[in-house]
């Protein structure tokens, strides 16, 4: 079969897979160039496209191609526009340190380093200390525990942490880890009782990246094997680098001394970006890929969207995808136009029920234990914080929200409002839970 001819049945397949609207954004414009040795190489309109298909269907592309031909294939993504000078400076150097960390196991992202995070008041005390970190490795700061909701950074920093560390020091032997792959090396470890080497592995590192630690509550094995590499990588003046959902007091289900060593170095939280942050990101990913992105675009996006970064780079891969195949340049109304899913749940309002079935997540309860009329510490503390939130995230009167409550009255409100307030203003225990609500419910 000719490349045109694979091409088009390859296509029809991932139409099939993934759907036609899908299909015709993403995958239509991808232009066959060359088969060549078992590697096909596809032009793309632009660099959103490529990581867009490396970020959402990986593999998808690769397999059809291989049940078609019969044989391995590896893709190969030429970006059809002229790219800037510094562009290809940046496009080489990421590819220079995705084949040296390829080359030792390293599974850091690449593209995350400290010259492309943005820094504002949101994140600037997480990123001077991931700086220090990755400067002066187990000297400052050991260990760093970085916290914050999805999309805010995270990531980022420990890849560039890492990344920095290897480009700077090369002897340096580095670990980046999330706590899913970890607690799975400790789960096959005692399976097939190779516990000495894992412990050769973790123990032996000059820096070691935890990613999402949150999840090994309720993982006692993890958590023990986790105590003992982290006081040994203590001892031995290595440094440890831990990032999480929310702080060390708030991962339930931890060993207290395991919470303890998490706490014993730096901990910094990155918040939500403030409206400056997001308009010099969206500013710094529109140079990048050479959007053009006017004053009036890019002001109202930063307006629109506020919840996170993932979602601002997710707009701006959709308005990049847009401009690509209409050819037309990127103006407020296509922004609205195009990004009116994300306008649309941003500015939904929030009610009761929904913080209700928030609270009741994050406490472990059911609805119909806050609504009803039990009274012990574990229920009430739990509804008198949902109407605390009720009161202070919507428009609701006292009398709604104590319906939504489970037909409580006024008074029962103002009461619980006034509990809450007095706890805050007394216990920063209790103040951080309620801080750590307000941002899921509002982030």
């Amino acid at each position: 079969m000719i490349l045109e001819e694979i091409w088009e049945k390859s296509l029809s397949k991932i139409e099939e897979k993934i759907g036609t609207s899908i299909f015709e954004l993403w995958i239509k414009p991808i232009k066959p160039v060359q088969l060549k040795e078992q590697q096909l190489t596809l032009e793309v309109p632009n660099r959103f496209f490529k990581e867009w298909i490396e970020d959402y269907y990986p593999t998808l592309i690769t397999e059809i191609l291989e049940g078609l031909l019969g044989h391995a294939v590896t893709l190969k993504y030429r970006v059809a526009e002229k790219q800037a000078v510094e562009i290809k400076r940046i496009e080489a150097r990421l590819e220079s340190r995705k084949t040296r960390l390829a080359s030792r196991g390293i599974y850091l992202n690449p593209k995350y380093t400290f010259e492309n995070f943005i820094s504002g008041q949101s994140n600037q005390f997480a990123h001077a200390a991931a700086k220090a970190v990755a400067e002066t490795p187990g000297k400052v700061y050991n260990p760093l525990f970085i916290y914050g909701g999805v999309g805010l950074g995270k990531t980022h920093l420990l890849s560039a942490i890492g990344n920095s560390v290897i480009d700077s020091k090369q002897d340096y032997n580095v670990l980046y880890v999330s706590s899913e792959q970890f607690t799975n090396e400790v789960v096959s470890a005692v399976r097939h009782g190779k516990t000495e080497e894992l412990k050769k592995k973790y123990r032996n590192v000059d820096l070691l990246l935890i990613d999402d630690i949150q999840f090994v509550e309720n993982k006692m094995a993890t958590q023990e094997e986790l105590f003992y590499t982290i006081n040994t990588l203590y001892e031995k003046q290595k440094q440890i680098v831990i990032s999480s959902d929310r702080p060390p007091k708030e991962i339930k289900t931890i060993t207290d001394r395991l919470r303890s060593r998490f706490s014993m170095g730096l901990i910094a939280d990155i918040q939500p970006p403030e409206y400056e942050t997001r308009v010099a990101i969206i500013h710094k990913k529109s140079d990048m890929e050479r959007l053009g992105l006017k004053e009036d675009v890019v002001n109202f996006i930063a307006a629109k969207v506020k919840t996170n970064i993932r979602e601002l780079e997710g707009c701006l891969i959709r308005l990049g995808a847009q401009a690509a195949l209409t050819g037309s340049p990127i103006d407020v109304e296509m922004a609205k136009n195009v990004l009116k899913d994300f306008i649309q749940d941003e500015e939904k309002p929030i009610t009761s029920e929904q913080i209700l079935k928030i609270v009741c997540e994050y406490f472990g309860l059911k609805i119909q234990d806050i609504k009803a009329r039990k009274r012990t510490k574990e229920i009430a503390q739990p509804r008198q914080i949902a109407m605390y939130l009720s009161r202070q995230l919507t428009d609701g009167s006292l009398n709604d929200i104590g319906k939504s409550m489970g037909g409580k009255d006024h008074a029962t409100v103002i009461y619980a409002c006034k509990q809450v307030e007095d706890k805050r203003a007394k216990d920063e225990n209790f103040n951080r839970m309620v801080e750590t609500l307000l941002r899921k419910i509002k982030p």
